[in-house]
């Protein structure tokens, strides 16, 4: 099932592309700066492919003097590691270099595939992000379209939920503190 959705949720932001993308973009930054702007630290992944910008936050949040982390891969798990020099990675992404941060951080922006009405997304598969959300103490926002609404998919027990989902539409709250 999930794989079927992952399929279907891949295609559907194939297809969403151009102008309407681009203002898609913009109005997640906006939404984005407004709403959590407020924070001192974030986890952010790099985006790549068709997936929602986060260049734009990224170059936003370095010009406000806040700190930024990207994911890298270690074995099984990701880690947060301080915004700088990065390389290719793990699945061909770009990942930072440096020493993984420990502690808590205000804010983590997650990618996604598909999201639920209870906040429950739907990754790539490895788990990376809900191991890591397990025991975070942060504030977790998914991040995607509106097109990125699902209400097909089903939660397996080791899934963490979201906290938000932002997206072109505004944010959607799922009731968790």
């Amino acid at each position: 099932m999930k794989d079927d959705l992952r399929y279907k949720y891949k295609i559907l932001r194939k297809y969403f592309q151009g102008v309407r993308r681009e203002e898609a973009d913009r109005a997640i930054l906006e939404c984005f700066c407004a709403a959590y702007g407020n924070y001192e630290s974030y986890f952010i992944y790099n985006s790549t492919g068709t997936e929602a910008d986060t260049k734009g936050i990224i170059e936003w949040l370095i010009s406000q003097n806040k700190r930024v982390y990207l994911p890298r891969v270690q074995g099984k798990d990701i880690v947060p590691v301080p915004y700088g020099k990065t390389v290719k990675g793990a699945f061909g992404i770009q990942e930072p270099q440096g020493e993984p941060y420990v502690g808590d951080i205000d804010v983590t922006i997650v990618p996604l595939l598909a999201v639920n009405e209870d906040g429950y997304r739907l990754g790539y598969g490895g788990g990376y992000y809900d191991r890591y959300l397990k025991g975070a103490n942060t504030l977790s926002v998914g991040l995607g379209y509106g097109i990125q609404l699902c209400s097909d998919l089903q939660q397996d027990g080791w899934d963490e939920p979201l906290k938000e989902f932002i997206c072109e539409r505004g944010i959607y709250s799922f009731g968790r503190q």
